[in-house]
């Protein structure tokens, strides 16, 4: 283990930490607000902490895939605490706890929350909780690839523990390169999509805020009610965003170099596609023929809002899904585990991995038939390494595993199951809100401080897709080699 190259690396996620925090302050500073001041200590603090460990480079870079899982996770461990601080330090959320589980769903890009009156909060709270969501949707260590110079497969070492999915594909020859273009691809869609929140007649504040929840599919509203106070076009405009940023970023830079039709002959993106035009018609059937709505436009426009945000893992809503009928409720707690692209802002198991095992069981449905044929699977037209399919099966008991431990532990409160269930799909999905006590016009306040601490690790998990984080609590990971 390089312990050296790891503190290296955690100091200059406390230096970056330190100067996205200036956002929050020029906010403060516009709309005046004393709030900003906590900002400007927890700056200091980043820098007094961060600054001792950038200066001491260490004298290895070697960085391979070990590293990288525990960098990753103590980097997001880090950031979420220091990220804490402001709400804590400030009062705007006055228990520890209760601000690192807000920050932990705001950079996991969960968009769960503890808060009763959002309204209440600062601007300068308001646009660091939604901006959060904007940083970890891309992921600060992805950043980091862009200027940190390191060897022995590092950069891809680091990639590989970051970003979602069962694989992590280079678009360009150099890693640090296809860093570069996904921020582009990031930051250009992000800024497409404030221009035209902004053309539907809302403050640029309310635009930069929705813009950040979307971006980073997380979905922290500045408005109690989410955003469903905001006009249709406004809603519009977020369902297709949502559905944007739910898409894998390779896609968009084959749609750059002028490969459009390798781009929509994407298995992965069809299969998305398909799954959210299926969800949105039986849902905008089910809720228009159960009375609902009064139109069947208005039910598919609000089928459409919920459903791209559910898939997206975002959590943004502008209904109350929790009381639609039992039917739809279920297609919605189905999509909270589908999840979106390999490659995207979203959360969830991930399309790609759906894809892959519903390919390994048809292929062993066919081996039981004819036991002597040999056959691969392929996905796009290429044989899907066994690795891939090996890793992917493990994901998912291990989900499995920890979704259900998870929820024991939850049950102890004495809740419904539904509620426990779904707090636990809400938060290791990384979508927010859940059923029952945490649907849509609920919120996490009422758990315990064990229970949030279990979801706090949830959420964690969820965003590092499991192993980076049960990495930590292995005895190997931390032996010198």
């Amino acid at each position: 283990m390089n312990y050296s190259i790891i503190i290296y690396i955690i100091g200059w996620v406390l230096s970056i930490e330190s100067v996205l925090m200036l956002l929050p302050c020029l906010t403060a500073l516009v709309f005046r607000e004393t709030a900003g001041f906590s900002f400007l200590i927890t700056i200091a603090l980043c820098l007094l902490a961060g600054l001792p460990l950038v200066l001491k480079k260490p004298k290895n870079k070697l960085f391979y895939l070990r590293e990288g899982f525990v960098a990753t996770s103590l980097s997001w461990i880090v950031l979420s605490t220091m990220g804490a601080l402001p709400f804590w330090i400030s009062g705007s959320i006055p228990d520890p706890i209760d601000a690192l589980f807000e920050t932990v769903s705001g950079f996991t890009t969960t968009g769960a929350s503890i808060l009763t009156n959002v309204e209440a909060l600062p601007r300068c709270m308001l646009i660091w909780r939604s901006f959060t969501h904007w940083i970890g949707g891309m992921g600060v260590l992805v950043f980091l690839l862009i200027i940190l110079p390191m060897s022995g497969g590092s950069h891809m070492n680091l990639m590989k523990a970051e970003s979602p999915g069962p694989s992590v594909n280079r678009i360009l020859p150099k890693v640090q390169s296809t860093a570069k273009v996904l921020y582009i691809i990031y930051i250009t869609l992000t800024a497409i999509q404030v221009l035209l929140l902004s053309l539907g007649n809302i403050p640029l504040f309310d635009a930069l805020t929705t813009a950040f929840g979307t971006a980073g599919t997380g979905g922290f509203g500045i408005k109690n009610d989410s955003i469903a106070g905001y006009s249709a076009y406004i809603q519009i405009v977020t369902t297709v965003f949502m559905i944007l940023f739910g898409v894998n970023f390779n896609i968009y830079y084959l749609l750059l170099i002028k490969k459009v039709r390798l781009a929509f002959s994407s298995e992965e993106v069809r299969m998305y596609f398909s799954i959210i035009i299926a969800s949105i018609l039986l849902i905008t059937i089910n809720i228009t023929a159960n009375g609902y709505y009064s139109s069947f436009g208005a039910a598919l426009q609000q089928a459409s809002f919920q459903v791209a945000s559910i898939i997206t893992t975002t959590g943004f809503a502008t209904a109350d899904f929790n009381l639609w009928p039992q039917f739809s409720k279920v297609i919605l707690v189905m999509l909270m585990f589908i999840g979106a692209c390999a490659g995207s802002t979203g959360g969830g198991i991930k399309i790609s991995r759906i894809l892959i095992m519903l390919k390994t069981v048809r292929k062993e449905l066919r081996q039981l038939l004819h036991p002597r044929s040999i056959k691969k699977i392929q996905i796009d037209g290429k044989s899907v390494e066994h690795e891939v399919v090996r890793s992917t099966n493990v994901y998912l008991i291990t989900f499995i595993l920890l979704f259900a431990f998870s929820v024991l532990l939850i049950s102890l409160e004495g809740y419904d199951l539904v509620t426990s269930f779904t707090a636990v799909a809400a938060t290791i999905n990384n979508i927010g809100p859940g059923l029952e006590l945490v649907g849509p016009t609920g919120n996490f306040a009422f758990f315990s401080y064990g229970s949030k601490i279990v979801l706090i690790f949830d959420m964690l998990a969820g965003r590092l897709e499991l192993f980076p984080l049960l990495l930590l609590f292995t005895k190997d990971t931390w032996k010198r080699f």
